[in-house]
C-alpha cells in the first residue's frame, strides 16, 4: 500500500459527515420517539440537522441524567439524578439512551485513524532517513516570484509528512483523542452512559470532536507552512464551535468568540511568518526550508530575517498556546463541556504551537534572540498562571491555569534549546492533564453539575476510582519520581540551567512555579476529596461513583501518567542503570540540525554530574514542600486558609480576581478601543465624513461635499453655461443670420452680374499690382 498517509484525517473527517448529516437525525427521532405520545418524527422548533436554536440546555430530566457543567444546566441538574449507573435516584420520566451507531461512528474513526497512525509511524521509522512523505496533488500552482534569493516559482502540495516529530504528536493525539471520545459517549448498557450521552445535542457535539481530530492531524501531517495553517485554521474554528457548544448561553458565546478573535490576533502574525520564510528561502517545504536554514550563519541581531521569522512565527504560537499575553481566551474556554476542555485545552490543540516552534527548530537555532523572547515569555507564564492557580475555587478553572503554566514550561524549554524535553513535556503532559480534566468531569458529575470545590470534599467514600486516577495525575503533574511528569520537567530544568546566562533565570523561575503547581494540585485534591462532605443533602444523596464508560479512561490515561516518563530516561539515569532515552533517539533526525548550531549557540561549560544530581533532588524536594504545605493548610488545618485571605486580602484578591488582566483588556480594548473608539469613529463619522450632523452645509465630509457639488459648483456650471457656452452659440447665430443677406445678394443667378462682378474684381487686382510696382 503506497498511499495511506491520507486515511488518518480521512477517517474522522467521514465520522464527522456521517453523525453531522445522519446522526443528528438519528438522535432527533429517538428523543421524539421517547416522548409520551410523541411521534418520532423532527423534534419541534429543530432544524433540519436535529439542532434547537432556541434552548440547547438539557431539558430537567435530561439534564439530570448526566451532569455536565454547573453553569450548563444549573438547577436542571439538582431536579432529579443519573440513575443509569444504577443508583436508583429516579426521573419525573424514563429516558431512553441515544443510538449507540452514533458512538460507534464517532470512535471507529478515531480509532481507525489511530490504528492507521501506529502503522504510519512504524512505516516511517523503517524508512530511509525516518521519514514518509506523500504528496496527494499540486494545490497551489504558480508563477515566478522574486525572494531574496532571486528569482523562484511558486507552488504549494497538499503534502503529509511522518517523521519522527509529527509521529508523537500523531499517537497523542489519536490516542488520547479515542478515549474522550469514549468518555463522551455511548456505546453499550454495559459501559454507560458517556459524559455527554444524554445532551440534547450529542450527535453535534461528537460530530464536532470529529471534525477537530481532522483539522489537528492535518495541522500535525503538513508537510508544508500552508498545510499547517489549514489545520492550524481548522482547529481555531473546532475550538470556538465547542467552546460555545451550548451556545444558548451568553457565557459560552462569549467565550467562544473570545477565543475567535484572540487566536485570530496570533494567526496574523504566523501568517506574516511564512511570508518572511517564502521571501527569505523561496519556499514553504519543511525539509527545503530547514535544508536552507542549516546553511546560513547564526543572526545574532534583532532585525535580522530570521529574528523576525522566529518572533512572528512565535506571536501565533502565542495565540494557540496561550502564550502572555494572549493566554487570555483558555480559562474562558472551560464554559464548553469537559470532555472537550480535555481533548482541545489540555492535550492536543493548545500543544500546536509547542509542536509548530519545534517543527521550526533550525530557524530558532539560527535566531538566539528569538529564542531568548520565547523561553522568557515561556516562563513568565509559567509563573503567572501557577500564581493565578493558587487561589482558584473551580475546579475546572485551576486545571484551566495549569495548563497555561504548563505550556509555558514547554516553550521555555524550546527556548532554551531544549526541543526534545519541550516535547517530552508534551506527550507526558497530555496523560496526565487529559485524566485531571476528565477526572474533574466525573466529580463533576457525581456533584450535579457544581463545579465549586468549597462546596466539595470527602468524594474519596463514593468515588475510589476518581480519587486514585486522579491522585496519579496530581503526583505527576507535581514532578514526583517515578511518575511521568518528574522525567520531562526535571529535563526541562535542567536543560535551561546547564546553558547558564538567561537560562539559569528560567531555571530559578521554573523551581517556583513547580512549588506552585503541586500546591496548587494537591489544594484541588485535597479539598475535593479528603474531609467531609460540603455540598448539600440533595447532592449527598446523589453521590456515586462514575459508568464504565467515564472511568475506564480514566484508568488507561493513569497508566500512561505513571509509565509515560520512563522513554525519556535523563542522560545521568540512563548512565548509572544502564537505560537509553528512547524518546531523544527517537527524535534526533528531526532536530540534529538544530542541536549541531545550539552547540556553537550556548557555549557555557556544561556542569558535571554531581550538579544534576543535586538539581534533580532539589526540584523534588520544592514539589514535595509543595504538597506539605496543601496538606498541612487543607487537610490538617482547613480553617487557615480562610484566615489567611483575609490576612492577606490585597494580595488574594489580586490573584482571584487574575491580576485584572481581563478588566484592563476590557477597559483599553472592548470599552476603550472598540465602543470608545468605536463612538470617536462615530462622532467623525457625523461631522467630518458626513460632516454637519447630517446637515447639507459648508463644512467637511460627504454633506460639505455635497453641499460643494449643489451651491458653488452646480450654480457656478450654470452660470457658465448660461453666460458663456449659450452667449457664444446665440452670438455666432446671430453673426450667421445677418451675413447671409449679403451673401444671399451675390448669389442672386444673373449672369451679366457675375460678369461685372468678374470684371470689376480683376480692375483691383491689376491696379493693386500697379501700385505695388
Amino acid at each position: 500500500m503506497n498511499r495511506f498517509i491520507f486515511l488518518i484525517p480521512l477517517f474522522p473527517l467521514l465520522g464527522f459527515l456521517f453523525n453531522f448529516v445522519v446522526g443528528v437525525r438519528l438522535l432527533r427521532r429517538r428523543t421524539a420517539a421517547a416522548r409520551p405520545g410523541g411521534p418520532a418524527g423532527p423534534a419541534p422548533g429543530h432544524d433540519e440537522h436535529g439542532h434547537d436554536p432556541h434552548e440547547q440546555a438539557p431539558a430537567p430530566q435530561a439534564a439530570a441524567v448526566h451532569a455536565h457543567d454547573a453553569a450548563a444546566h444549573g438547577q436542571a441538574i439538582a431536579a432529579a439524578h443519573d440513575d443509569d449507573a444504577g443508583h436508583g435516584h429516579g426521573h419525573a420520566a424514563p429516558h431512553a439512551d441515544p443510538p449507540a451507531l452514533i458512538g460507534w461512528v464517532a470512535c471507529g474513526s478515531v480509532l481507525l485513524a489511530f490504528l492507521t497512525a501506529v502503522y504510519a509511524v512504524l512505516q516511517a521509522h523503517a524508512a530511509p532517513g525516518h521519514l514518509l512523505v506523500e504528496t496527494l496533488w499540486t494545490w497551489l500552482p504558480g508563477g515566478a516570484v522574486e525572494t531574496a534569493r532571486g528569482a523562484t516559482s511558486f507552488g504549494v502540495d497538499w503534502a503529509y509528512q511522518v517523521d519522527g516529530l509529527s509521529s508523537v504528536m500523531l499517537l497523542v493525539v489519536t490516542f488520547v483523542g479515542l478515549l474522550i471520545h469514549v468518555y463522551s459517549s455511548f456505546l453499550a448498557p454495559a459501559l454507560g452512559p458517556g459524559y455527554m450521552a444524554h445532551d440534547p445535542g450529542y450527535a453535534r457535539y461528537m460530530s464536532y470532536l470529529n471534525l477537530f481530530m481532522f483539522a489537528m492531524l492535518t495541522l500535525v501531517l503538513g508537510a508544508n507552512y500552508l498545510v499547517l495553517f489549514v489545520g492550524w485554521e481548522g482547529v481555531g474554528l473546532c475550538s470556538y464551535l465547542l467552546i460555545g457548544f451550548w451556545f444558548d448561553r451568553k457565557s459560552a458565546a462569549d467565550a467562544g468568540k473570545k477565543a475567535f478573535i484572540v487566536n485570530r490576533i496570533g494567526d496574523a502574525g504566523f501568517a506574516l511568518g511564512m511570508f518572511f520564510i517564502f521571501t527569505t528561502f523561496g519556499s514553504l517545504d519543511f525539509r527545503t526550508v530547514m535544508e536552507q536554514a542549516a546553511q546560513v550563519p547564526v543572526d545574532w541581531t534583532w532585525a535580522g530575517p530570521l529574528t523576525l521569522i522566529g518572533l512572528f512565527l512565535f506571536t501565533g504560537a502565542c495565540g494557540k498556546s496561550a502564550q502572555i499575553p494572549l493566554y487570555v481566551w483558555l480559562p474562558d474556554a472551560m464554559e464548553g463541556p469537559t470532555p472537550e476542555s480535555a481533548l482541545i485545552h489540555a492535550a492536543t490543540m493548545v500543544t500546536a504551537g509547542v509542536y509548530m516552534v519545534a517543527r521550526s527548530s533550525v530557524i530558532y537555532a539560527h535566531a538566539p534572540r528569538a529564542m531568548m523572547v520565547v523561553a522568557l515569555v515561556g516562563i513568565a507564564t509559567a509563573l503567572f498562571a501557577a500564581s493565578i492557580g493558587l487561589v482558584q475555587n473551580d475546579i475546572k478553572r485551576v486545571l484551566a491555569y495549569s495548563t497555561v503554566s504548563q505550556l509555558g514550561y514547554m516553550m521555555a524549554a524550546c527556548g532554551v534549546g531544549a526541543f526534545t524535553a519541550g516535547v517530552f513535556h508534551l506527550m507526558t503532559h497530555a496523560f496526565f492533564k487529559a485524566l485531571l480534566f476528565l477526572g474533574s468531569g466525573s466529580v463533576i458529575h457525581a456533584m450535579s453539575g457544581e463545579q465549586d470545590m468549597r462546596k466539595m470534599g470527602g468524594l474519596r467514600k463514593w468515588m475510589p476510582k476518581t480519587r486514585l486516577t486522579m491522585l496519579l495525575g496530581c503526583i505527576a503533574i507535581a514532578g514526583i519520581p517515578p511518575l511521568a511528569g518528574f522525567f520531562s520537567k526535571d529535563e526541562i530544568l535542567w536543560s535551561a540551567f546547564r546553558i547558564g546566562g538567561y537560562g539559569q533565570v528560567v531555571w530559578g523561575l521554573g523551581v517556583l512555579a513547580a512549588f506552585m503547581t503541586a500546591f496548587y494540585m494537591f489544594r484541588l485534591y485535597f479539598m475535593t476529596f479528603s474531609g467531609e462532605f460540603r455540598g448539600t443533602e440533595e447532592q449527598a444523596a446523589h453521590l456515586h461513583e462514575s459508568p464504565l464508560a467515564m472511568t475506564v479512561p480514566l484508568m488507561v490515561l493513569a497508566v500512561g501518567a505513571v509509565a509515560a516518563g520512563w522513554v525519556g530516561i535523563p542522560a545521568v539515569m540512563g548512565e548509572r542503570f544502564g537505560i537509553p532515552n528512547l524518546f531523544e533517539h527517537f527524535l534526533e533526525p528531526v532536530l540534529e540540525d538544530a542541536a549541531r548550531t545550539l552547540e556553537h549557540v550556548f557555549t557555557a561549560a556544561v556542569p558535571g554530574h554531581e550538579t544534576e544530581w543535586m538539581l534533580m533532588g532539589l526540584s523534588v524536594a520544592v514539589a514535595g514542600l509543595g504538597i506539605l504545605l496543601a496538606y498541612f493548610l487543607y487537610r490538617r488545618r482547613p480553617e487557615l486558609p480562610e484566615k489567611m485571605a483575609r490576612g492577606l486580602s490585597a494580595p488574594h484578591r489580586l490573584l482571584l480576581n487574575k491580576y485584572y488582566v481581563d478588566e484592563a483588556y476590557d477597559a483599553v480594548f472592548v470599552r476603550g478601543l472598540a465602543l470608545g473608539g468605536g463612538r470617536a469613529l462615530h462622532a467623525a463619522d457625523r461631522r467630518i465624513v458626513d460632516g454637519g450632523e447630517g446637515e447639507v452645509r459648508a463644512g467637511l465630509g460627504v454633506n460639505g461635499l455635497a453641499w460643494a457639488t449643489r451651491d458653488v459648483v452646480a450654480k457656478g456650471s450654470n452660470v457658465w453655461d448660461r453666460y458663456v457656452v449659450d452667449g457664444a452659440v446665440n452670438l455666432t447665430a446671430f453673426v450667421l443670420d445677418n451675413s447671409s443677406y449679403v451673401l444671399r445678394a451675390v448669389q442672386n443667378g444673373l449672369v451679366q452680374q457675375y460678369a461685372l462682378s468678374m470684371l470689376i474684381a480683376v480692375l483691383l487686382l491689376f491696379g493693386g499690382w500697379l501700385w505695388v510696382r
